[in-house]
């Protein structure tokens, strides 16, 4: 995980004094480099976590195409760097090291703002053309990387967190009703965009965009689209074996040390029977981290959510696979101390206890690697969840997850409650999750709600957990 940032104003008079100020803020997502590009209109700031081609993947980095310069911060991990590469050499660009961020900046040269087609990865990047003085910059499709941002007197400001573009403009942070409404009835989700903060904005999951001096274009590059199912249910299972087999080998890619989280479950423990097969084929061992509750065994209890404990299944899967494993114990007090932390490298209120315990559990983890493979969002695509298999949860009207408005609403007091109708405001945001979800014709009831609920998770839940994923890892990248 890095961190990226930066201030444009095509017109000039960017003095990039606050850059350092901005990298230490962002110090804990990129420990291990600083980077700075400093021009009349553009700052771009770079904090840096090695993972791959530790000294030719220094950022900002450059690049020289048909008499134009281009600069390029980036967040990311891009999964098909080689077959991109291939195209590029094709192409007749030339490169220094084997960093996927030197992939990323050519294809930009190469094949401008469509370049963003071809990645298959997660990523948030922003590229300034000198020529032109326009930045183009990117979010993935899923929206793994953030990527938070402000337009304000002819400039643009970007950040990695929230907490960096505040520290460029100065200003306090402020909320208005909409925020409230948000930290109070979505939270710990958010609208997709929104920023909560007065004046920032969060650049959407795969959109893409411009800005120069005639200002912010923005762009969406791919949506859910529902198409016929063709296959066979044979082709079907090979092809979801493939594509699950085929993302986790890609993801294994690494100059660094490299492990996986193992909790018992079947996400995490399909994972890292994958990643173990390819690390013995390399004469390695896979590395796994498994964490446990002090007392979790009196206190467990089932739920729709977690039937069982996981835990029951920790031993027969490393007996299985022979990785070299680790055991991290969290203690409630632990925990709670651990809260002030989280909130603080989320800038939002959060999961609680899920924050909290990631949080310290990836720092026991970064003492032995830098990158750990987890099996965050599974339940989200192939339908782990109560609301995909339960009739009753699954036909229930709102956000089946976040049935308690009435009860968060007695929270807001004052002058909000004459502001806003909380009933009102979650179910607008949940009948226009269902208006935008694309939809064959002549579905079947069930078939059509269950694109409904892929599209409400992909909108919201998994953002939700991805935003909580990203901001806790405290120094250790988990793909």
């Amino acid at each position: 995980m890095c961190s990226i940032a930066g201030e444009i104003r095509p017109q000039g008079g960017v003095s990039g004094e606050y850059a350092r100020d901005i990298q230490s803020v962002l110090k804990r997502r990129g420990p291990d480099q600083n980077g700075l590009y400093l021009s009349d209109s553009a700052v771009l700031i770079h904090t840096r976590l090695c993972v791959v081609d530790i000294e030719n993947g220094r950022q900002p980095m450059s690049c020289l195409r048909d008499g134009s310069r281009y600069v390029i911060v980036y967040n990311g991990e891009l999964y098909n760097t080689a077959e991109i590469r291939d195209e590029l050499i094709a192409r007749g660009c030339r490169f220094q090291g084997h960093s996927d961020t030197e992939v990323v900046l050519n294809a930009f040269a190469v094949f401008g703002s469509e370049c963003v087609y071809k990645f298959n990865g997660i990523f948030a990047f922003a590229i300034w053309d000198e020529k032109k003085r326009r930045l183009f910059f990117a979010r993935d499709r899923i929206g793994v990387k953030p990527f938070f941002y402000t337009v304000e007197d002819g400039k643009f400001i970007f950040a990695s967190e929230i907490k960096g573009i505040l520290t460029a403009t100065g200003k306090q942070p402020e909320i208005d009703t909409q925020g409230v409404m948000e930290i109070m009835l979505i939270g710990p989700g958010r609208t997709p965009g929104y920023g909560v903060f007065k004046g920032i904005e969060e650049l959407k999951s795969a959109c893409c965009g411009f800005f120069d001096e005639n200002g912010l274009r923005l762009h969406e590059y791919w949506s859910l689209t529902d198409r016929e199912h063709t296959e066979s249910f044979e082709e079907t299972a090979e092809h979801v074996r493939f594509l699950v087999t085929d993302s986790i080998k890609r993801q294994l890619v690494s100059d660094v040390p490299i492990g996986a989280f193992l909790s018992g479950g079947l996400d995490s423990s399909l994972i890292s029977s994958v990643a173990s097969r390819v690390m013995k084929d390399r004469g390695e061992v896979l590395q796994t981290f498994t964490v446990n509750y002090k007392n979790n065994d009196r206190y467990f209890k089932a739920t729709k959510f977690q039937p069982n404990s996981d835990s029951d299944f920790v031993g027969k899967m490393v007996d299985y696979l022979g990785c070299e494993s680790h055991m991290i114990e969290i203690d409630t007090p632990e925990l709670v101390q651990a809260l002030f932390d989280a909130v603080e490298a989320r800038d939002l209120p959060g999961m609680a206890d899920v924050d909290s315990s990631l949080l310290l559990f990836c720092r026991e983890i970064k003492k032995h690697v830098t990158v750990a493979l987890s099996g965050e969002c599974a339940d989200e695509i192939f339908g782990g969840y109560p609301w995909y298999r339960d009739p009753t949860v699954r036909a229930v009207n709102g956000f089946p997850w976040a049935q308690s408005t009435k009860y968060r609403a007695g929270f807001i007091c004052g002058e909000f409650t004459s502001r806003i109708d909380p009933e009102d405001y979650v179910q607008e945001k949940y009948n226009a999750t269902l208006q935008s979800t694309s939809k064959l014709k002549d579905l079947s009831p069930l078939e059509s709600r269950m694109k409904e609920m892929i599209n409400l998770n992909h909108n919201w839940f998994m953002q939700t957990l991805l935003d909580d994923k990203v901001a806790n890892k405290n120094k250790t990248t988990c793909k």
